[in-house]
């Protein structure tokens, strides 16, 4: 009996992962899993581009917009989810669009580590506030000098960040999959089209209360800079929110900052090993494109399996 699949849908926002995704789980009797860094927070749904039908899909809603998260977690979370659809001999699918969460979990990386301790990073913040940046860079010059010759040290958010490291406990998150059958899909998209499907989209969002989600965030006490802020819009959005920018304003910055995203996606996506390329069109021709490919002998087997 053949291993179940894993199959990873790939491409730039816009592009039609999504669509694509849950048309092959039903063909394949799959289970949806989400990579997306930012679909992770709860409240966050708008923005995100959320799927609707969230009770389809596994990693959605994990953390508050204030805490903490990144690839070593999600892995950590996804190779869980895996291991117990693989028991059950089910396919899965794994779709968003951090790129870096995909290629970490397929290609199995050794060198990932734990997200970093919140209370390190406030005392952290705390020491910089008050002490200044030298007093930091000079730390970790210290206990890690190969790792300061490399950093920017009139930077704080990177001095910060490699403290952090040296200071956090240094084991990996070890990754190691189920063979699976496995396969990466990239969906090919013209430059122009993607632009314009950007732009209708983050109309759209404004159109169905964007600004109110951002509202309700910031009366829970959330703050831009908190962590869940960071997805593309919400801190141009908490500017409109706030009267500190136009609605046209902030959409149009969301709109430039998310072509500009785009843009970096496809870079990726290029250097993506083992991707299967398909080429822009219809769902019906990318559902046909992607099973064509899923069904070819030997595409995708696992190395390991």
């Amino acid at each position: 009996m053949a291993a179940p699949l894993l199959v990873a849908v790939m491409g730039v926002t816009a592009s039609g992962k999504t669509a694509l995704a849950e048309a092959l789980a039903l063909h394949l009797d799959a289970q949806l899993i989400s990579a997306d860094a930012f679909q992770v927070y709860r409240g966050m749904d708008i923005g995100t581009a959320k799927p609707p039908n969230k009770a389809d899909y596994r990693l959605l809603d994990l953390r508050e917009p204030d805490e903490a998260f990144g690839v070593g977690e999600w892995v950590r979370l996804a190779q869980a989810e895996l291991e117990e659809l693989y028991a059950r001999g089910r396919n899965a699918i794994v779709v968003g669009g951090t790129g870096y969460y995909v290629r970490a979990l397929l290609e199995e990386y050794a060198d990932l580590r734990p997200p970093p301790d919140p209370e390190l990073r406030r005392e952290l913040d705390e020491r910089l506030a008050a002490h200044g940046l030298p007093t930091l860079a000079r730390e970790l010059e210290r206990i890690a000098p190969e790792v300061a010759a490399r950093t920017d040290l009139k930077n704080p958010a990177r001095v910060r960040r490699a403290l952090e490291r040296e200071l956090s406990p240094h084991d990996v998150v070890a990754i190691r999959l189920p063979p699976f059958r496995r396969i990466k899909l990239g969906i090919e998209c013209p430059t122009k089209w993607v632009e314009e499907q950007i732009a209708a989209r983050v109309e759209q969002m404004v159109h169905n209360g964007w600004a109110g989600e951002v509202a309700r965030l910031l009366d829970q006490g959330y703050r831009p800079e908190h962590p869940g802020f960071r997805a593309i819009g919400y801190r141009a959005m908490a500017r409109f929110v706030e009267g500190e920018m136009e609605s046209g304003e902030a959409a149009a910055s969301v709109i430039v900052d998310t072509r500009n995203y785009a843009k970096r996606q496809r870079t990726w996506l290029r250097r993506e090993p083992g991707l299967e390329v398909l080429a822009h069109g219809s769902l019906e021709s990318l559902t046909e494109q992607a099973l064509a490919a899923i069904h070819q002998p030997m595409i995708g087997e696992s190395s390991n399996g």
